[in-house]
């Protein structure tokens, strides 16, 4: 199997801009095509549920038709299948499990959190639940956060992840209440992979992809 001719499906700003970064971290060879999430068609008019019933992003298409949904799932496949072993530790590490444990608790507890807080249907009272539901789980982050990174010297998956659940929380309530997250938001954006795919997908459009 060739692991050359990837395909990521993703929103701008979307929890896909994680996968997006480590692909551009690892250097794994890819193509990047955005998704119109309400339309649900892609930049070339296909029928994105066609590709995902689901209708949701990322989604990750490997060269031989298999397709990978979810971002947790994706994270780790990307993890294994670069060499640079401090993203996702190989089996047999004891501290894999550790990197798992916090992607899969930013993925169920922080991530879903956030589903009201997007939804403009959603009452005021909703809201101010999801938001609350929020703020809790950034309390325990943040007290848990080994810094500089969520592991401690290096960064590892769930660093990704976190950094773009925080862009949602910087625009949505603000993240003056946890300062060692809006440090680690700051830090991690000056990373150039994450910089080239901020530019990329339009969140830094006063400078020039190259």
């Amino acid at each position: 199997m060739r692991y050359d001719a990837m395909k990521l499906y993703y929103a701008p700003g979307a929890c896909s801009q994680a996968p997006h970064i480590i692909l551009h971290e690892t250097g794994l060879s890819h193509d990047a095509i955005r998704v119109d999430l309400k339309a649900k068609r892609t930049e070339d008019g296909a029928d994105f549920a066609a590709i995902n019933p689901k209708g949701s992003v990322p989604v990750l298409e490997l060269d031989n038709g298999e397709v990978l949904t979810e971002n947790a799932v994706i994270l780790q496949y990307l993890g294994d299948r670069t060499n640079l072993g401090e993203w996702l530790p190989p089996l047999g590490d004891f501290r894999r499990y550790r990197v798992l444990e916090w992607l899969n608790y930013i993925t169920t507890e922080l991530h879903k959190s956030f589903a009201p807080l997007f939804k403009p249907d959603a009452g005021d009272e909703v809201k101010a639940f999801a938001k609350k539901t929020v703020e809790q789980r950034f309390d325990y982050v943040e007290k848990q956060f080994a810094g500089p990174y969520v592991m401690g010297e290096e960064a590892t998956l769930p660093d990704v992840y976190l950094f773009v659940i925080l862009g949602w929380a910087e625009k949505m309530i603000g993240l003056e209440k946890w300062p060692r997250l809006a440090e680690f938001r700051a830090m991690f954006a000056e990373r150039p992979s994450v910089r080239h795919v901020l530019r990329f997908e339009g969140s830094l459009k006063e400078e020039t992809a190259s």
